[in-house]
């Protein structure tokens, strides 16, 4: 129908013109009448988004400002699911907590930044991770411009932001790091400060065997899913719920070199690799507290 539509209309306008105008302009025509018609996310799947007031997860996670690798792992993070389900809108004052590479920042720093307010933490200057994210903000204002930075440099300098300010305080898949550091309970004391009453904490970590022991979790990566939500409880906040979009069954958590076996990591290199592949990132919990209003 389409290429009948394009042929009539081009025949049409070559009729009084010589045979080789007739044909280049037909062609031109033809092309036009096509673009015109073309369905939008064909012409415009790579374009970068303008982001704005209205600009929703799914726009964001098609921009061209993510990598090609990071959209890769769109299918193990759930983005959309896991912020949606961690109540996510737009004219939040949200924490970002140990973001690393900036995965999940180049989600929320648009989405935040018409209407609210993104703020990262990051360590010490001379730290080459710490470079790295601040050299990846400073590289693309358009996305990051009014991300603003927490410096921290735990367990003694730990202020998020001004006491009882934030809607949101998120991490992602940190809480074994936490753990192994020694510093895990005053993260959690410092999210409950800045917190306001009724804000929410959002978890994602690595989930382990129910049975798993400490000493294992800091070995493995894995954590007690019991023993996280014993922790955050014991910090103020009280759990209201729990998600399994994070889930993954297929994860044994049984590996040599623990969670960073599987992908992204890889740790093993080339041994077994399509079996750690076909296994996918490891099993989650995801877990949504709430720092309790005043009776």
């Amino acid at each position: 129908m389409l290429k009948r539509k394009v042929k009539t209309t081009a025949m049409k306008f070559a009729q009084n013109l010589t045979p080789r105008q007739g044909l280049l302009k037909a062609l031109t025509l033809a092309i036009l009448v096509l673009a015109s018609v073309m369905p939008p996310t064909l012409a415009n799947e790579n374009e970068k988004a303008t982001f704005n007031s209205t600009t929703t997860l799914q726009t964001i996670l098609k921009s061209s400002h993510r990598s090609v690798a990071n959209r890769d792992r769109d299918k193990y993070r759930h983005p959309t699911q896991t912020l949606e389900f961690f109540g996510l809108r737009p004219n939040m004052t949200v924490v970002e907590l140990w973001p690393g590479g900036g995965w999940y920042t180049e989600i929320l720093a648009p989405f935040l930044a018409a209407k609210g307010q993104l703020i990262v933490t990051n360590l010490p200057d001379a730290s080459k991770p710490a470079l790295a994210f601040q050299e990846k903000l400073a590289a693309n204002p358009e996305v990051f411009g009014k991300v603003k930075v927490a410096q921290i440099n735990p367990p003694n300098e730990l202020t998020l932001a001004p006491d009882n300010s934030v809607d949101l305080v998120l991490t992602f898949r940190n809480i074994h790091n936490w753990v192994k550091a020694g510093y895990a309970e005053q993260v959690y004391a410092a999210a409950y400060k800045a917190l306001k009453p009724g804000g929410i904490l959002g978890v994602e970590e690595h989930r382990g065997k129910p049975d798993i022991s400490l000493q294992e979790s800091i070995k493995t990566g894995y954590m007690s899913e019991d023993g996280v939500i014993a922790a955050v409880e014991k910090a103020g906040f009280k759990l209201v719920g729990k998600s399994e979009i994070n889930s993954n069954p297929k994860d044994t958590k049984d590996y040599p070199g623990g969670v960073w076996t599987l992908p992204p990591t890889l740790s093993q290199g080339q041994k077994d690799r399509q079996r750690f592949l076909t296994i996918g990132e490891s099993d989650r919990m995801t877990l949504k507290f709430i720092k309790p209003k005043a009776p």
